[in-house]
């Protein structure tokens, strides 16, 4: 419950008390494993979450491990672990979600089309699945197969903001800015502070010309997030209606 209402420092307490009395309690692991990573204390996560795979095989705490160990950096070992995982019977999903994004996140595009591809075989109708590919597929300068995946998805799941999202990427790469711009207005309604959205929603603004409100979307997008200043910039300085400055504190100053 703790963990489920966000109070992650005290699912992490009763979680680590549950263990001190009961070492072998699997759940407790893998709460306090979501609790710490839910702090972004991934490192911290992999050791409890060794103890209980080796306890038990159980696909769920293998895709989390995998999780904790992309998130400490081991990145190749959690590959390997989770390639593993899907290799079992009956399939579980997750684990293939997760190795899809962990490959795409490593750059290896091909390989991670290919599990979704390899999961949609087994459950073709899986939305996650099916956005996941779509997500994917503009890294392979395959727009027109997202674009047709994500449509359809879109009558089937209206008002979706994941896939109202990944279409309206699609969209601004195929530079059809005031569709995009459409899209994300409507994410952003569901999920006004989200900041990656409100940079791309930025981006097609200014590639509109309206650089008034680019701008000020791009400042409520940085506001109190120090690590979005080079999403920011990079939408501030690469539209053909953006700005240049010659010193990065020169960005900061004016986003400001």
């Amino acid at each position: 419950m703790a963990l489920q209402m966000g109070q992650v420092v005290e699912a992490e307490r009763l979680a680590a008390e549950v263990l001190k009395a009961n070492r072998n309690d699997v759940g407790a692991a893998s709460i306090l494993a979501r609790a710490l990573m839910a702090q972004r204390r991934n490192e911290e996560a992999i050791a409890p979450l060794e103890r209980a795979t080796r306890r038990v095989e159980d696909p769920g705490l293998e895709t989390l491990l995998g999780a904790a160990l992309a998130g400490a950096g081991r990145r190749n070992e959690a590959i390997d672990l989770l390639r593993r995982t899907t290799a079992r019977r009956p399939p579980f999903l997750p684990a293939f979600q997760e190795l899809a994004g962990q490959l795409a996140s490593a750059s290896r595009f091909d390989e991670a089309v290919a599990v979704a591809e390899s999961a949609l075989a087994l459950v073709p109708a899986s939305l996650e699945l099916q956005l996941l590919l779509a997500q994917i597929l503009p890294h392979r300068n395959e727009r027109g197969r997202a674009r047709e995946i994500l449509e359809k998805l879109r009558t089937a799941v209206p008002g979706h903001p994941d896939i109202l999202a990944a279409l309206a990427r699609v969209l601004l790469l195929d530079g059809e800015y005031a569709a995009a711009a459409e899209l994300y207005r409507q994410v952003l309604a569901q999920r006004p502070d989200d900041p990656l959205t409100r940079t791309s929603f930025s981006a097609c603004l200014l590639e509109m010309g309206d650089r008034a409100a680019g701008e000020a979307n791009l400042r409520l997008a940085l506001r109190g997030r120090p690590q979005m200043i080079g999403r920011t910039t990079s939408a501030l300085t690469m539209s053909s209606h953006g700005r240049f400055f010659f010193r990065p504190s020169a960005v900061v100053k004016f986003l400001s």
